[in-house]
């Protein structure tokens, strides 16, 4: 398609088709004229705040219709919108904003209400910033990724040609509004005039809800870390005659999918095409792999594949050597949808680099290229880890729990998970004297971490955790010691509740 902003394809939607469902929330329909009306209230008030040209403005708030229109109306503004999570700790979340010099907007309902007049007036850069995505930043304050307008809108292109997704399309979103994976699930959708299926965040691990989703408007295209595949099988238990067979493309990300974990859903999606697809908050995807149902793992797991059209891709070894051929190292991409930089310009060093006048992306996944080209992750290059599709780096979760006056150390691991792919098991010294417990440490751990990067389970001891030859925290004795007492005492692990 030529170059039209994505605002401008929503904004002609709602004058081609107003009637046309844009987006289901419970059972509730909201059209295109609806959708622009709330999100033209919205751009009137926000052009009445008096803020700077330039200025960005911060929405802070979990999904809803009125949340989807208020960032229409900033895209309408040209006014770059930051998106965090909603479940930032309120100090990080304060920082955040400070750091970026937002605006912290009202409420989005209060934002949408009435019937105030708004006229969308075209197009305007495509290398203006639209979008002001964070990464999952455990503690500290999460890197912010701004997205231009052309990147989002190349992204949308590609998506819709790959999986679809037209006017008769509706797209489940499971994701909460803030991440990345919304560049698809919802604002691809809107701009080809189809239906996003929003899944309340309050709901998301109801498999009731995710059903009644469905019955009330089958959806053609899934896209979810593999536990929302778990909650579709959840579901399907309950009720054995269950087949969803109108999704035609189930897109899986953020986690590598369990055997167990794939095994059902063939048969739950008996008409799906099952991808894999790979990508980080900086870049987008960058990889997809189409699932075979009969071998889905053929080297032991799912594969992320090869890289999609456009997007240029490096496996460096130790040394930073390029690999021509098959081996293990460093993955390094580059992608029509990827951020210049980081907004704070330092934060850039070491992770984007020029190569042959081609900006490249350093990942931090450790790969495997095989023989035939396709390429399986390794592993981390840190102490990164994924939990629910949140990238948490593991020291940093550490960092937040001995900031608590009774805690002498701790060190935090990722253990597997079958709902949630991995999930974080924390061992905390209390120090001597202290009557500290796992409630307690988790409510502290509550205001600095976003909810996901809390310890599921807290392990407290009264002894010194072990240590390496150089005095470091030997975290490798840690987790060999949990895995020790989960096979002896499979019982006696604290939970957190």
């Amino acid at each position: 398609m030529p170059w039209r902003s994505l605002p401008g394809r929503i904004a002609e939607e709602a004058r081609v088709r107003p009637q046309a469902p844009a987006l289901l929330w419970h059972a509730d329909e909201v059209s295109y004229a609806e959708l622009h009306r709330m999100a033209g209230a919205a751009a009137a008030r926000l052009a009445g705040l008096g803020l700077g040209p330039a200025e960005p403005v911060a929405m802070v708030a979990k999904k809803s219709p009125q949340a989807v229109a208020v960032v229409l109306a900033c895209l309408m503004l040209r006014r770059p919108v930051l998106l965090p999570s909603a479940e930032l700790g309120a100090e990080t979340l304060a920082a955040l904003v400070d750091r970026c010099g937002a605006r912290r907007l009202p409420d989005p309902i209060q934002l949408t209400e009435g019937h105030e007049e708004f006229t969308f007036e075209g197009d305007h850069d495509p290398e203006d910033v639209a979008l002001l995505l964070t990464t999952s930043g455990s503690t500290g304050l999460p890197k912010v990724v701004p997205l231009t307008g052309g990147a989002v809108t190349r992204f949308a292109d590609w998506a819709a040609e790959q999986f679809g997704i037209g006017p008769e399309s509706t797209v489940l979103n499971y994701a909460p509004l803030n991440f990345d994976l919304c560049l698809l699930d919802i604002w691809t959708t809107l701009s080809r005039g189809g239906c996003v299926s929003l899944v309340d965040q309050d709901l998301a691990a109801n498999p009731a809800h995710l059903l009644a989703q469905y019955r009330a408007r089958p959806v053609q295209v899934v896209q979810g870390v593999p536990m929302l595949y778990q909650l579709l099988t959840q579901a399907a238990a309950g009720d054995p005659a269950l087949v969803l067979d109108g999704v035609e493309h189930a897109l899986l990300t953020g986690d590598a999918v369990s055997a167990r974990g794939f095994e059902p859903l063939p048969a739950l999606l008996p008409k799906a095409v099952f991808h894999n697809v790979y990508g980080c908050t900086e870049t987008n995807d960058s990889f997809l792999h189409t699932i075979d149902p009969a071998d889905p793992m053929p080297y032991g797991t799912v594969p992320i594949g090869r890289p999609i059209d456009g997007v240029d891709a490096l496996v460096l070894d130790e040394d930073g050597v390029e690999l021509a051929g098959p081996g293990r190292g460093e993955l390094v991409v580059s992608t029509p949808f990827q951020t210049a930089g980081y907004l704070d310009a330092e934060l850039d060093r070491g992770v984007f680099s020029e190569r042959a006048g081609t900006r490249y992306y350093r990942t931090g996944d450790l790969v495997r290229r095989h023989d035939d080209g396709v390429l399986t992750l390794e592993g981390r290059r840190d102490f990164v880890v994924k939990v629910r599709g949140v990238r948490i780096n593991t020291a940093e979760v550490e960092t937040a729990l001995r900031s608590h006056p009774a805690v002498t150390e701790a060190a935090v691991i990722a253990v597997p998970d079958e709902l949630a792919g991995t999930r974080l098991h924390a061992v905390v010294q209390r120090a001597e004297g202290g009557k500290l417990n796992s409630l307690t440490i988790r409510q502290h751990a509550a205001g600095l971490l976003p909810r996901v990067a809390i310890p599921a389970t807290v392990e407290l001891v009264d002894t010194p955790l072990p240590r390496t030859g150089t005095g470091k925290l030997d975290r490798k004795a840690v987790q060999r010691r949990l895995l020790q007492a989960r096979t002896d005492r499979p019982d006696t692990t604290a939970t957190g509740g």
